[in-house]
């Protein structure tokens, strides 16, 4: 056995191969054969100190009773990468982060539509981040990992793609910036290709314009073509012979022709015709339901459903490239019908309905302190969040009943309205409040992700939330053949989104872009079509934002009555810890007794959040008197808190206590302190004596023996007024 093992080890050890790629100088090291040998493929990449190891698995068979692709990827971020425990009582990794979901979509999207479309297989794809150095972002190395496992595997995956990440700082584009670097930059540009073709885009950009978006599409192409080229030289030297596949599926051929040449007349009325989406759909119903029951004898139920799908999406297409004629009718350039309301929803902080067409979303905003901002533990520097837009996709918004979930997909629709919204919001010094926006979709028939942002827009400028411009988003589509013909669609319904080769989402104000989404179901565009794509975009949120303006133009001027009032205050450096407490005492003891939450920075800004207004002046108030001196003479009203054989420890204020010395507490002699004085007593005490180390003595007896004083000198001026002779005169007499 030792033999055998250390002859393995000696055959893996001969087979390690080691490459390095210059990007723009920073170097991308791969390393193929040492590690996860049993994985189809796997790889190592290193860029500084951050590591990922990149594998690629795959069932040796097809899924039965399947026609699509059933790809799973998977993004592990390790708490052991940071040096670092897990959080939580396991002390484990548990669900993904709201990063690694959106790194699994990020890589899913250019890879899913490189596989031949007869390959149904089970495949699984696992991102595992071994180390960070917390300056190199893992994103984009996640998707050349996966690239590369799958392009030097013997899964059928023949065309591998490169991926980058591009920022703007200075008016300079940069190649692959720090997480240092793009807090600075106006653009977080991540682009996957091939060596000839844009496979997928997402971004984040505070007001870029269309021109310089395209120039940094260019850079990040010529960067991924540089990759692919390394890739396959990789391939070359390592890469396992693929599986051999049929990769034309002719087998419904017949029943394909069969369809064609009875109903397709039919169908082609459907297509044609100007009807919403219910309509639509209950008419191709009726006809699915007679093709079913006229030739259902003949062929498999599954596979005339397949088959009167495939005819209906190529009659969708030949309509739009070859008659210009939509689903609904509209032009190529035109918009769905628009309307739009704020204020719908009573008690919250802001709300907005925005509908297009057959899709709406309903935003509504919540205002919080600043103390409930989101925590986050990832790899980003970045721990927390003030502004958080979530998205909701219930099952009725199609019409259909179905699971209550959050999935990948609503992670990723809200992110990518979450990046619209934020080069717009104000600064936490000038709204100190946590925002949180929630959109639900209440009706869906395309690009729900992009109705979100501009409801979002509505509801945070109904909350009284300061934005700087209001945001508005559109999604474009895109239809092609094979010989180059392309018509680029504005505002795409559900059917052209499915039937569709592109899915192109811009959201921006009218100073610019600020998130850009592009999904690809072929093998690239040309930048002449996205060139297209983003002008008409740009027309259209004009549109858009004109309309949202005659809904609400202008910020409103107070917050809601219902949202909480943050007060400021600032406090002395030297008097944080006062405010704060041994082990937060203090500060926790203010939260619970005036229900409000307080926030202190560590320059001494004091945010108090409190339900009105008079909550937050008493709690000023107790803040200044935590802070404020304490003075020999000064009368309290105190709580004993410990009672000990000398004396009672009493606290005058919130986190300051004081001593009543046994010889203090009574006029008469006291034997024990307990006879007198009990934990949780209420006392009137004189301050005596503050010591230059601030140890307060306090006194019962100083307030006893002013009383005692008080009192005799009443009763002197009493007797004094009683020794004085009375005044004679004759009483009035009233009455007869």
């Amino acid at each position: 056995m030792f033999l055998f093992s250390w002859g393995l080890l000696r055959k893996m050890t001969n087979n390690i191969k080691k490459y390095s790629l210059d990007i723009n100088g920073k170097h991308l090291d791969v390393e193929v054969g040492r590690v996860a040998n049993l994985a189809n493929g796997s790889c190592v990449l290193t860029v500084g100190e951050t590591v990922v190891l990149a594998t690629a698995s795959a069932s040796k068979t097809a899924k039965e009773g399947i026609d699509f692709l059933p790809l799973t990827v998977d993004v592990q971020e390790k708490a052991y990468a940071l040096g670092k425990l897990p959080g939580g009582f396991f002390k484990r990794e548990g669900r993904p982060t709201t990063d690694a979901t959106l790194v699994c979509r990020l890589i899913d999207r250019p890879l899913r539509p490189l596989f031949p479309k007869t390959y149904h297989n089970d495949t699984q794809v696992i991102i595992s981040v071994l180390s960070s150095d917390e300056e190199n972002p893992y994103d984009a190395l996640g998707i050349v990992g996966s690239s590369i496992a799958l392009a030097v595997s013997d899964i059928p995956f023949r065309d591998p793609v490169g991926a980058c990440v591009i920022g703007l700082i200075d008016d300079e584009l940069i190649v692959n910036p720090t997480y240092e670097q793009l807090q600075e930059s106006k653009l977080d540009l991540t682009v996957a290709g091939t060596e000839d073709a844009i496979m997928m885009v997402e971004s984040g950009s505070k007001f870029v314009s269309e021109e310089i978006l395209l120039d940094a599409l260019k850079l990040a192409q010529e960067v991924n073509g540089k990759i692919v080229r390394f890739i396959k030289e990789i391939v070359d030297e390592v890469g396992k012979s693929k599986w051999e596949i049929d990769e034309n599926d002719d087998s419904l051929e017949d029943l394909k022709q069969q369809i064609n040449s009875s109903y397709l007349e039919d169908l082609k009325k459907i297509v044609r015709s100007k009807d919403n989406k219910t309509e639509k759909s209950e008419k191709y119903n009726s006809l699915r339901e007679k093709i079913l029951s006229e030739i259902s004898d003949d062929f498999e139920e599954d596979d005339i459903n397949s088959s009167l799908d495939s005819i209906e999406k190529n009659e969708i297409r030949d309509a739009l490239l070859n008659e210009q004629i939509r689903p609904d009718g509209r032009d190529f350039d035109e918009i769905r019908e628009l309307t739009s309301e704020v204020r719908y929803l009573p008690r919250v902080h802001g709300s907005g309905i925005f509908t297009r067409g057959e899709t709406q979303i309903l935003n509504a905003v919540t205002l919080a302190p600043l103390a409930d901002a989101q925590k986050l533990d990832g790899f980003n520097p970045i721990k927390e969040k003030h502004f958080i837009h979530h998205y909701n996709f219930p099952p009725f918004s199609v019409g259909e009943p179905g699971r209550m979930m959050t999935g990948r997909r609503e992670v990723g629709h809200g992110a990518l309205a979450e990046r619209a919204i934020i080069p717009v919001l104000p600064n936490t010094e000038d709204f100190p409040y946590t925002i949180r926006s929630v959109s639900e979709a209440l009706s869906s028939n395309g690009s729900t992700s992009m109705a979100s942002v501009c409801s979002s827009s509505l509801a945070l400028m109904d909350a009284g939330v300061p934005i700087s411009s209001p945001v508005a988003g559109i999604a474009m589509g895109l239809i092609t053949d094979e010989n180059g013909k392309f018509a680029v669609l504005t505002d795409i319904q559900g059917a052209e989104d499915h039937i569709g080769d592109m899915d192109f989402k811009v959201a921006g104000t009218k100073d610019g872009v600020t998130a850009l989404q592009m999904d690809i179901k072929v093998k690239g565009i040309t930048f002449e079509i996205m060139e297209q794509a983003l002008e008409k975009a740009k027309n259209a949120r004009m549109k858009i934002l004109e309309h949202m303006a005659t809904t609400i133009s202008e910020v409103s001027e107070e917050v809601s009555k219902y949202a909480p009032k943050i007060t400021t205050i600032n406090v002395p450096q030297e008097k944080i810890g006062a405010v704060i407490g041994s082990g937060g005492a203090t500060i926790k003891g203010l939260q619970s007794d005036f229900d409000v939450s307080i926030n202190i920075d560590e320059d001494g800004k004091v945010m108090i959040g409190a339900n009105n207004s008079e909550i937050a002046e008493n709690v000023v108030k107790a803040i200044n008197s935590i802070i404020k001196d304490v003075e020999s003479g000064e009368v309290y009203n105190a709580k004993v808190v410990k009672i000990m054989n000398f004396g009672a420890f009493a606290e005058i204020l919130p986190g300051k206590q004081g001593l009543i010395h046994i010889s203090e507490i009574s006029t008469e002699r006291v034997e024990k302190v307990e006879s007198v004085l009990s934990v949780g007593d209420t006392v009137d005490v004189k301050v005596i004596k503050v010591d230059k180390q601030g140890r307060i003595d306090l006194s019962i007896k100083a307030l006893k023996s002013s009383e005692k004083k008080d009192s005799s000198e009443q009763e002197k001026l009493n007797d004094d007024e009683s020794n004085q002779p009375r005044r004679s005169g004759k009483r009035k007499q009233v009455g007869g």
